[in-house]
């Protein structure tokens, strides 16, 4: 299997970029094609042992830059990154597609260059997101802001393909975000949309409440329009983020206390008699607060690895002809190689054609 990166791409390339390529040639046993200036990426590559690895250097030499405008650029730089990777997908020459770089120009050269699957009138940015139990997957969550309830339903369908072939979900559970759970809650988008859903032979379990989509296990994907799924994504992010700060600072805190007062809990525990109340009581609260932080911060560390973005890897471009996977843009090595094998999976189970299959009998 051969997977093109943008080794180019991204807050921290190509030092990154290449680096999580090397770990995901030798871990996955893949092919990755690095794209990108190849003077650039032949110094970077060197700085590794990739020795028995084949990751060959296509040349891209010109760059799309984070400020230029999505569609003129992929149309006017035909040697960028972006560009080049992408014709090689289409000409059959790479398998799939993995960029943390510029977002935009990756999903506008994803369309133009690989083209919509027949009957998907947008594609869709579909991320896997952490919730109480398990994971749900989000759609979209950005490549469209301005939608049509048909095109929710068309993502519906990508979505649920996609936890069944990918994440192994035997039938997946779909929800339509909205205000409230009533069939009559949200705008007109919404509502037409949950007339579609419920017509369309997708499990469709009826509108969710962003709290219940995350800790009411009422899902296994979850739909929205593009902005919305961007906001109910970047809030959610916000809102765990805010809780592993708070609960670090907070044991953090207690550390500093316990060290303040040094050996006095075993010294109270030594001297503390029955009738010694006070010093007993004194004891307990403090020998409580160090079992309590001992017991917490484990579970602050479980709680910031569940929700770090380099463990889900990059965001599937869904309805494009072709495996795009988009990353962060400031993915890390250990991001990009979980971006590629984002990808690997996808192409291992035939997702492009699965959903152009099933468009093929709707």
């Amino acid at each position: 299997m051969r997977i093109v990166l943008d080794a180019i791409g991204g807050d921290l390339a190509p030092k990154e970029p290449v680096a999580g390529a090397v770990t995901a040639a030798r871990e996955l046993g893949v092919e990755v094609v690095l794209v990108g200036p190849a003077d650039v990426l032949r110094r970077e590559l060197a700085q590794h042992n990739a020795m028995g690895l084949s990751l060959p250097i296509v040349d891209a030499p010109e760059l799309i830059e984070m400020d230029e405008h999505a569609v003129q650029a992929v149309r006017r730089k035909k040697q960028s990154s972006v560009a080049v990777g992408l014709r090689m997908v289409r000409d059959g020459e790479a398998d799939a597609f993995v960029s943390a770089g510029h977002s935009g120009a990756t999903m506008a050269g994803a369309v133009f260059i690989l083209g919509r699957i027949t009957g998907i009138d947008r594609p869709a940015l579909v991320t896997v997101f952490p919730a109480l139990k398990g994971t749900i997957i989000v759609a979209d969550v950005g490549a469209n802001t301005d939608s049509k309830p048909e095109y929710l339903l068309q993502w519906a369908r990508m979505a649920s393909l996609y936890a069944q072939l990918v994440l192994g979900v035997d039938r997946p559970r779909v929800a339509l975000l909205a205000n409230g759970e009533e069939d009559t809650k949200g705008d007109k988008l919404v509502q037409d949309a949950h007339a579609l859903l419920k017509t369309s032979g997708l499990y469709f379990v009826g509108n969710a409440e962003p709290k219940d989509a995350l800790v009411g296990d009422v899902a296994d994907v979850v739909i929205a329009d593009g902005f919305v799924g961007n906001l109910f994504l970047k809030g959610a992010e916000a809102v765990a983020k805010f809780a592993v700060k708070k609960v670090q600072r907070e044991l953090s805190g207690s550390r500093v206390a316990l060290r303040a007062i040094g050996g006095l809990v075993p010294t109270a525990l030594l001297v503390a008699t029955s009738k010694d109340k006070p010093r007993t009581l004194l004891a307990g609260l403090l020998g409580g607060t160090a079992v309590l932080a001992a017991v917490l911060a484990p579970a602050a560390v479980k709680l910031a690895k569940s929700l770090d973005y380099r463990a889900y890897g990059g965001v599937p471009l869904l309805g494009v002809n072709g495996i795009t996977v988009i990353a962060h843009g400031k993915s890390d090595a250990a991001a990009i190689t979980s971006a590629i094998r984002r990808a690997k999976e996808s192409v291992d189970r035939g997702l492009v054609a699965a959903i152009a299959a099933e468009q093929a009998v709707v």
